[in-house]
């Protein structure tokens, strides 16, 4: 399944399939009772999602939308709870990947603990890299997510990217 940009995936709250990432990038947005998102989680390629639903169906906790157009194989609820009743190892495959997403949510740390709010808008520009290149951070987010993201308000991430620009202005002649 082809995905494209600014289109949901599912919704939080309801129940459904799991999903593998294989290519683009998807942001998990949680919806409060006012109405109001944040942005909790960026899912990468190679990732199967949702988590918490890896090993035992739940609900949906979040709403996934694609931030660049994604593709998407859609795995059966069904035969991926019987096939890890099935094949026991699989469960292990299940926790390389777990394992490999709490690495990143290290990273997240790292990033959100960084005392100087450059410095955490710079890690989360490093990171985003990895997987968006030659696209910048706010091509895919906007201030306001990538505020959520570190910890800081969307006043402070603008300002610290005009400040950017003023450092680096050959980068706003592309």
């Amino acid at each position: 399944m082809i995905l494209h940009k600014g289109e949901t995936l599912f919704r939080q709250g309801e129940k459904g399939p799991l999903f593998h990432l294989k290519s683009g990038l998807l942001k998990i947005v949680r919806v409060h009772q006012d109405g109001t998102t944040i942005l909790v989680n960026v899912i990468v390629p190679n990732e199967t999602i949702p988590h918490h639903s890896l090993i035992s169906p739940n609900p949906y906790y979040g709403t996934a939308i694609a931030l660049t157009t994604c593709e998407i194989d859609v795995l059966s609820e069904r035969e991926w709870y019987q096939d890890l009743q099935q094949h026991p190892q699989k469960a292990l495959t299940i926790a390389l990947q777990l394992q490999e997403k709490l690495r990143m949510m290290q990273q997240r740390i790292d990033q959100l603990t960084e005392s100087a709010p450059a410095a955490k808008l710079k890690k989360l520009q490093a990171w985003f890299d990895v997987y968006i290149a030659p696209q910048a951070l706010t091509d895919v987010l906007t201030q306001d997510e990538i505020g959520q993201f570190i910890g800081l308000r969307r006043e402070t991430v603008n300002r610290l990217l005009r400040a950017q620009l003023l450092e680096h202005p050959e980068s706003s002649e592309e």
